[in-house]
């Protein structure tokens, strides 16, 4: 398992035989460094343009181009599996962008209409068949262990797309997400 701090460790409260219960509160995890951009314009789909820029900096370097895709804010009903995101991505920005940074959490809140347009996140079934999907999968299996539950089983090609939100906690807004509706998780 992760270093998951004690005030983002919410599984208990969330996880039943089913999977995690949703409601209209979500979260994003993410970079410390990004704490400020997304205070000022919110939570942007595709939003780390740092890392973008370095990836496509890297991707000139070698003669390759690089297409950027506009890709959603990915969602989770659970404050510690954000945490693990929010630790991904701090790893994941580490290779191409200097600085000390930390995993931080944002919470999103949602009126029903805006609830609504939350969907699973079925599109990460590729990414479940690759090492960083396996490392999350371990890391899903112990959590839901820690709270005397099975690991879930899902298989990837015939999965119902609710599995993916339910049973993985994978979920995604496609459209930018205002700052009215997101706060910093602090202690």
């Amino acid at each position: 398992m992760t270093d998951t701090p004690a005030f983002l460790k919410d599984a208990q409260d969330l996880l039943t035989e089913q999977g995690f219960t949703a409601s209209n509160t979500w979260y994003h995890g993410t970079s410390s460094a990004l704490v400020d951009s997304i205070r000022q314009q919110g939570l942007k789909r595709s939003g780390d343009k740092a890392l973008k820029a370095a990836a496509k900096q890297t991707m000139a370097t070698i003669g390759n181009s690089y297409t950027e895709s506009v890709e959603p804010v990915f969602l989770t009903q659970s404050k510690e599996l954000a945490f693990y995101w929010a630790q991904q991505t701090v790893r994941n920005r580490s290779v191409r962008i200097e600085g000390d940074e930390l995993p931080v959490v944002f919470s999103v809140n949602f009126s029903d209409e805006l609830n609504a347009k939350v969907r699973p996140d079925v599109g990460a079934a590729s990414l479940l068949l690759v090492e960083e999907g396996e490392q999350f999968m371990a890391f899903l299996a112990a959590v839901y262990e820690a709270n005397n539950l099975s690991a879930p089983e899902i298989d990837l090609m015939s999965a119902d797309r609710m599995e993916y939100l339910n049973k993985l906690g994978m979920a995604y807004y496609d459209a930018d997400i205002d700052t009215a509706s997101i706060a910093l998780i602090t202690e």
